[in-house]
């Protein structure tokens, strides 16, 4: 990869690219002052945490998508949609800033994480929603989807 072009056009290509650069050129330069693991190591850490933005952001969606999807309620639905919409948004943004974000989603882990969120909120306010699946319903394509809502089970719009 030309380190020139991934600054712009994928932020985490080019963190983990100049990582990569960076040690290969301690391995060069033995007697330089500068500490390059360490350098190296923050400017990888800095791509994991566009990574952790988006894996967040997922989670939100999720959880939301969830209680639109299984709450019988009505009042809290047009909050759960503008964090859906809010959500979506950031992710997008991110995911066009670093593309290859996309590929370091690990969809079953953020899941693991969001369903006991939405699960917890749901009991907590009273809400008889029944069991949440297991494993994420939606895929990445879904999740991202301005358009896509899931089918309410209880006939809410």
């Amino acid at each position: 990869m030309d380190s020139r072009i991934g600054y712009d056009t994928d932020f985490l290509a080019w963190t983990e690219e100049q990582a990569r650069l960076l040690r290969e050129a301690s391995r060069e330069r033995i007697n330089t002052p500068i500490d390059w693991e360490n350098v190296a190591e923050e400017i990888e850490s800095m791509g994991r945490s566009e990574l952790r933005a988006v894996e967040s952001a997922l989670v939100r969606v999720i959880e939301h998508l969830l209680k639109l999807e299984f709450s019988p309620a009505t009042d809290p639905r047009d909050g759960w949609k503008a964090s859906v919409i809010e959500h979506r948004g950031r992710i997008r943004r991110d995911l066009k800033a670093s593309p290859s974000l996309r590929g370091k989603i690990d969809l079953p882990d953020i899941f693991e994480t969001a369903q006991p969120v939405a699960a917890h909120g749901l009991a907590r306010d009273g809400e008889a929603a029944g069991p949440l699946p297991i494993d994420c319903p939606y895929s990445l394509d879904q999740l991202l989807d301005s358009g896509w809502w899931p089918a309410n089970r209880h006939g809410l719009t």
